[in-house]
């Protein structure tokens, strides 16, 4: 490993250096080194190297299989486009009801210190925001508050967001090939601007949602904040699937 990335952890370095292989000389299914052959190769703590093989694991280029090896995962297969995983569009087309979306707000502008650091932004680095209103059978079920990273999604329009799909836009678009997320929920209650969007009272419950979607180069492409009401809107987690959001 170099020395580019002195303030990098070892383990961080040993990611991006097989990661690197992995995507230029590797192929799916290629056996890699034991932990004992790249502890030595790289002078580096079996320790570092299990963090790093860990770390690879759970971002979906290696497969460990116990008592065999590690192998370079198949990513064509394992790859997750979410286009169905968080569709609000999906989900209710399911529970054969009608979907619509309100454009509330578009702009652009630089990442509050909130939003930046939990996209890994730098401070003041700019991101497209936008709200929407997620009604079903016009009856409003869900306000998301989306931010994207400008410099992946620069030219990116209203009118483009109000008459597509945004993860149509982001693959057919811009190519941004969506690997994985992190969505978190929990209870609350509703405030005052959010239970008239709603159309409930103040105080109602809803659940607040939080997701971030990663590419395949672990960049985060959309962080999106939720508010759902908890007497209509009917919560699922699934990970493959179709083409619409």
């Amino acid at each position: 490993m170099g020395a580019t990335s002195k303030k990098q952890p070892l383990y961080g370095q040993l990611v991006d250096s097989l990661r690197e292989k992995i995507e230029t000389e590797y192929e799916p299914g290629d056996l890699l080194p034991s932990e004992r052959e790249l502890s030595e190769d790289y002078c580096i703590s079996r320790t570092t190297v299990r963090l790093a093989l860990k770390e690879l694991e759970t971002l979906g280029f290696i497969k460990r299989r116990h008592g065999k090896g590690t192998f370079v995962a198949d990513r064509s297969q394992e790859t997750t486009n979410l286009t169905r995983a968080y569709s609000f569009s999906e989900q209710m087309r399911s529970l054969g009801r009608i979907p619509r979306s309100e454009l509330l707000e578009f702009c652009s502008g630089e990442a509050s210190k909130t939003v930046a650091d939990r996209m890994g932004l730098a401070a003041g680095e700019r991101v497209i925001s936008m709200r929407r209103l997620r009604l079903a059978d016009d009856v409003p079920m869900l306000i998301e508050h989306t931010y994207l990273p400008g410099k992946i999604f620069s030219g990116l329009t209203s009118d483009e967001v109000d008459s597509r799909s945004l993860y149509k836009i982001m693959a057919q678009d811009y190519h941004v090939e969506v690997r994985v997320a992190e969505e978190e929920f929990y209870a609350s209650v509703a405030r005052r601007e959010d239970a008239r969007l709603l159309g409930i009272s103040e105080g109602a419950p809803v659940l607040q949602l939080f997701r971030l979607t990663y590419n395949t180069r672990n960049q985060v492409v959309e962080f999106t904040k939720g508010v759902a009401r908890a007497d209509q809107f009917h919560y699922k987690v699934s990970y493959y699937g179709g083409s619409s959001a």
